[in-house]
């Protein structure tokens, strides 16, 4: 069944593939097969068509579909910057967005801290991740990449006898390079998302 989301898929591809994909290997960066590009994202492999997008071989026709053709239609060909990570409230004109973000990005990982602690090397390997810098160091880090060209840093916090658990979110430096402002926020709840999904599916 078609739905709004299905409808923005296929706009953002048609004006994909509008434009000329031809450079699309090295921007987003992927791997061409045929007309369609293979590369990681929200940890698992996906396929740019001119038609649709796939996750593990399964048609995605929600917000992270959405958020992957957008992704694609705004990726340049600078390279990822990783370094300094910048908190979601740093970034221009975020005032607006910054109750939400707190909220779908960072706060509903707060449960799952304890469980990130255990399976926090499975994550790093799901998605394609590795360790934080010394300088963004808790209780538990790492770095992960829900799409090729954007990193996000996790911090989090056990909870102790005086403070209770926490999350922090960052991304890397030009993240805003590669998508909307908008959309990077959407892209922090996915991913916290697929965190959780990815928890309760972990051995």
């Amino acid at each position: 069944m078609s739905n709004n989301y299905t409808t923005i898929i296929r706009e953002n591809l048609s004006a994909i593939y509008k434009k000329g994909p031809s450079d699309l290997t090295e921007r987003l960066p992927a791997r061409k097969e045929g007309e369609n590009y293979v590369f990681k994202a929200f940890g698992q492999e996906c396929t740019l068509t001119q038609e649709k997008i796939l996750l593990s071989g399964r048609v995605e026709n929600g917000p992270v579909g959405v958020l992957i053709t957008l992704y694609a239609l705004n990726v340049g060909p600078d390279p990822l910057k990783l370094e300094p990570f910048r908190a979601f409230k740093d970034l221009p004109n975020s005032m607006p967005y910054q109750a939400a973000f707190a909220a779908n990005a960072e706060r509903v990982l707060v449960p799952h801290v304890p469980a990130l602690a255990k399976q926090r090397d499975l994550i790093i390997r799901h998605f394609d991740g590795h360790d934080a810098s010394p300088d963004l160091r808790g209780d538990i880090s790492f770095v992960i990449y829900p799409l090729p060209k954007i990193a996000l840093a996790y911090i989090c916090y056990l909870p102790d006898e005086e403070f209770p658990a926490s999350a922090t979110c960052l991304f890397s430096s030009n993240a805003l390079s590669f998508m909307p402002l908008d959309g990077l926020a959407d892209v922090a709840e996915y991913t916290s998302k697929a965190i959780i999904e990815f928890l309760g599916t972990a051995p």
